[in-house]
């Protein structure tokens, strides 16, 4: 049965992120995500986790001023430096946490800029946090993400170019972060795409679309997917990253089944 694990960036928005934890057990969720965890003492937030019985499964590196608009900096040349600091601080909240994924955003291309260039250093800041986080049991993920609804200009857009990357850092512990809705936007024919990847889909999210809401309020047929990729064998967790659309728990219909 398909593990999911609710995102308190998204859900559950109507507590205060710390109260959030208690939500989600309370709602039957086992394990949660979200974008960042900095703005707390890590202890507090293993504090969270323990007081509630949950996983942690996932978080962001640090992805430059993010209120400002960026969206990541692994793949800017000028900010080497300031990515690879963040994978030290995300690896002290990794095992404050007993979090094993940490999501490595690539950012925004800048205008002007050259797609070798990106490349080579997004390539290079993945081996450098591939291989601080082999120690720790940690996997480094790469997401793929919609370049034209949510993020124009997200350089990483593709599952193509994502496993092009994979590639070339060539290190056991990078893997392909599959998100159902971003990939419904861009590529589309998921089943067999998802079937194809699964040997590198090292964590998936999901949100319908149109409107990046919970399932059953758009376009995808969820029931049939998760059904289809529970049954392919997918062991990994499913992280809930979608806006709800009238209130969480008005919305969590949907994955009673699924839930404790």
């Amino acid at each position: 049965m398909p593990r999911l694990a609710a995102n308190l960036s998204m859900m559950f928005t109507e507590a205060d992120f710390p109260d959030r934890f208690a939500a989600a057990a309370s709602a039957g969720f086992a394990g949660v995500e979200y974008l960042f965890p900095y703005a707390r003492p890590a202890d507090v937030i293993a504090d969270c986790l323990a007081s509630n019985d949950l996983v942690q499964v996932l978080f962001n590196i640090p992805a430059g001023d993010w209120d400002a608009g960026e969206r990541g900096i692994a793949c800017l040349p000028d900010r080497v430096g300031e990515f690879r600091d963040g994978v030290g601080r995300a690896l002290d909240y990794a095992r404050a946490t007993g979090c094993r994924l940490l999501h490595a955003m690539s950012g925004v291309a800048p205008d002007g800029s050259h797609p070798a260039r990106l490349t080579a250093t997004f390539v290079d800041n993945i081996r450098f946090a591939a291989e601080a986080a082999a120690g720790q049991g940690i996997d480094i993920t790469l997401e793929p993400i919609n370049s034209k609804v949510d993020v124009p200009g997200y350089f990483l857009d593709s599952t193509a170019q994502a496993l092009a990357v994979i590639e070339a850092v060539d290190r056991p512990n990078v893997r392909l972060q599959y998100d159902i809705y971003h990939m419904q936007i861009m590529e589309g024919d998921l089943a067999r795409t998802i079937e194809t990847l699964l040997p590198k889909i090292g964590h998936m999210q999901l949100a319908d679309n149109p409107g990046r809401h919970e399932p059953g309020t758009g376009e995808i047929n969820f029931p049939w997917l998760l059904g289809r990729i529970d049954a392919l064998g997918y062991a990994g967790w499913i992280g809930c990253e979608y806006r709800p659309a009238a209130g969480t728990e008005a919305g969590l219909d949907w994955a009673r089944p699924y839930l404790n």
